[in-house]
């Protein structure tokens, strides 16, 4: 069977490109699978510090793919269920991929492919890029990526995009916070590439942890537990090699020892 996913490396940076633009890179169980085998390895090898997300062809990714869709249609309530948390599951790996995460969103985003943008921790955006979260015109909801979409956007807009399924722009994205930045299509590899360049000049530790430590802030709501847990997670830090690395560097007026 033909790979729906090609791999790059540059030095620390993976890329990893969705390729099936003969159906504007829709989602299929063999593309999930693949995908969410291929984020498992980048998460423990010690040697990426950051993953970019990126889609060959026109279209970013036009969520499920129809002949699959198709196929769950005819299946029993329990096979929707299994193929669900497939979806689930990889939808998950990228949202806590212990790596910083960036998606080049070079076209249309539509359901499962919005779930991949919010699931990012950074999304940068070319102006054509369209969006949509279409699922209610098939009598559907967007339930799997919703926790994802909804940390993203907030429950105002999502109750909106989840209900009217309307399609917006990338200047529409980036208001509701879908996207950080629009760029020019011919500038959306320099401006994917400037975000590369600030997380390879932060600290390894520091910049893989930042979505654990955000995630764990939103999820507090003990808070003399969570002051706590937050005074003890600088001080891990401040003592950690890389902690000691970074002050002394700064104290020295040099690069630490990992900026490139």
């Amino acid at each position: 069977m033909t790979s729906a996913l090609k791999h790059f490396r540059d030095g620390p940076t993976a890329r990893l490109r969705l390729c099936r633009p003969q159906v504007h890179n829709a989602f299929d169980d063999h593309l999930i699978t693949e995908l969410t085998q291929a984020l498992d390895a980048i998460g423990t090898d010690a040697s990426v510090r950051v993953l970019v997300l990126e889609a060959e062809g026109p279209s970013f990714s036009a969520g499920a793919d129809l002949n699959w869709m198709r196929g769950m249609a005819a299946a029993s309530e329990e096979a929707n269920r299994q193929d669900s948390l497939a979806l689930a599951r990889l939808m998950r790996t990228l949202d806590e991929l212990p790596k910083p995460t960036i998606a080049a969103v070079q076209g249309a985003a539509f359901g499962g492919g919005v779930g991949l943008v919010a699931c990012c921790d950074i999304a940068i955006g070319a102006s054509e890029a369209k969006f949509g979260l279409t699922e209610s015109r098939l009598g559907l909801l967007p339930a799997v990526i919703s926790p994802y979409v909804i940390a993203a956007i907030g429950p105002r807009h999502a109750r909106r995009y989840f209900a009217t399924a309307e399609i917006f722009d990338a200047t529409e994205a980036q208001r509701i916070g879908l996207l950080h930045k629009v760029v020019n299509a011919t500038a959306l590899d320099n401006a994917v590439q400037r975000q590369v360049d600030l997380l390879l000049n932060a600290g390894p530790s520091a910049s893989a942890n930042a979505k654990r430590l955000v995630r764990d802030v939103v999820a507090h709501s003990d808070g003399a537990r969570h002051d706590a847990q937050n005074a003890a997670l600088i001080a891990r830090l401040r003592v950690a090699p890389e902690g000691q690395e970074g002050l002394s560097a700064f104290l020295d007026k040099r690069k630490p020892k990992w900026a490139p």
